[in-house]
């Protein structure tokens, strides 16, 4: 799909960004491929490491309508992954994070659309689905965008859909990284928010990989959500210090003791493939969509109107052992 094609990543020297572009060089033959970030150091760093004749870097912010448009000249397909993601920043910060999640979000349909990109991924959360935080709501906001953008387009190609997954083990941000540095500076306990927390685990690898099958397995407006294992927070402890003990800190603001991945009131539009979820648009279309098979011939069936996928009930859990083979695969 993307050989001798044009693509650009927003945020694209974040982890997810530079994982997916080593994929992308890895698999196919890109004729460029665009890293659009505002991070100057990170853009050099990249652009060192990976020393790669199609690689463009754009320096901009996604709040930046115009320079959208010129780094989007002559791209077939875009990623969007910048994001303000930090749950307590956004809390204390919240018209920051709103231009950056929905603004921005608002800009790249725009761009896309004005310079007629084939198609959009746009990478969600979590913590989008039934949010009580204003990181979740500003993602849920952006994931309606991307959808609605569909009509919005008319009669441009331009198609867009969205990949919601939960936590990337190794991230950064993540917990893994916090635990790893304080065991490294010989922590006498690690922090727990709650030991009753679960969340949903993807690894890089498997988040990139799920991003560039979305593009072949979309028709326009669909939610992917892969089916994926949850781990304890007490687990996770356990696995990375057996022999450190744990300390009882409290849950950060907005927090959620589980995570939700299809919420139950969207149990109607959800539909059930071999190995991931797809949340169909609640609006219509100017033509009508059958989302049940898509384009590479997967059919999916739909899901007991109570079902709801949250990291807490989810039948596949990841043992102490598993979650250690796990992270030293990371």
């Amino acid at each position: 799909m993307f050989d001798d094609s044009a693509i650009l990543i927003t945020g694209g020297t974040g982890s997810f960004g530079k994982a997916f572009v080593r994929r992308i060089l890895e698999r196919y033959k890109p004729r460029r491929v665009v890293i659009y970030s505002r991070d100057e150091l990170k853009q050099s760093e990249m652009e060192r490491d990976f020393n790669c004749d199609c690689l463009r870097f754009f320096i901009g912010d996604v709040r930046d309508l115009d320079r959208l448009r010129l780094a989007m000249r002559d791209v077939e397909y875009v990623v969007h992954a910048a994001a303000l993601k930090q749950v307590p920043a956004a809390e204390y910060n919240p018209m920051e994070c709103i231009k950056t999640n929905i603004m921005g979000a608002w800009n790249v349909v725009q761009a896309s659309i004005d310079l007629g990109v084939r198609k959009v991924v746009a990478l969600s959360t979590d913590k989008a689905a039934n949010p009580i935080n204003l990181y979740g709501a500003t993602k849920l906001c952006s994931d309606k965008i991307f959808v609605s953008a569909n009509n919005i387009a008319g009669t441009h190609e331009t198609r867009f859909s969205v990949v919601r997954y939960g936590n990337v083990v190794g991230s950064r941000g993540s917990v893994v990284p916090v635990f790893r540095d304080l065991i490294a500076k010989g922590a006498q306990s690690l922090p727990i928010t709650d030991p009753r927390m679960t969340r949903f685990w993807i690894t890089l690898d498997q988040g990139v990989d799920f991003v560039i099958k979305a593009f072949e397995r979309m028709r326009q407006g669909e939610i992917f959500v892969p089916k994926i294992p949850s781990a304890r927070i007490v687990d996770l402890a356990a696995a990375m210090a057996p022999d450190i003990p744990t300390k009882v800190v409290g849950i950060r603001p907005g927090e959620k003791l589980h995570e939700v991945l299809c919420p139950k009131d969207e149990a109607l539009n959800i539909l059930e493939f071999h190995d991931h979820f797809v949340v169909k648009p609640a609006i219509s279309f100017q033509s009508n969509v059958d989302y049940t098979v898509n384009p590479i011939g997967e059919a999916g069936e739909p899901v007991a109107d109570d079902f709801e996928y949250q990291s807490g009930t989810n039948p596949w859990f990841l043992t102490p052992d598993q979650i250690k083979e796990l992270l030293e695969r990371c």
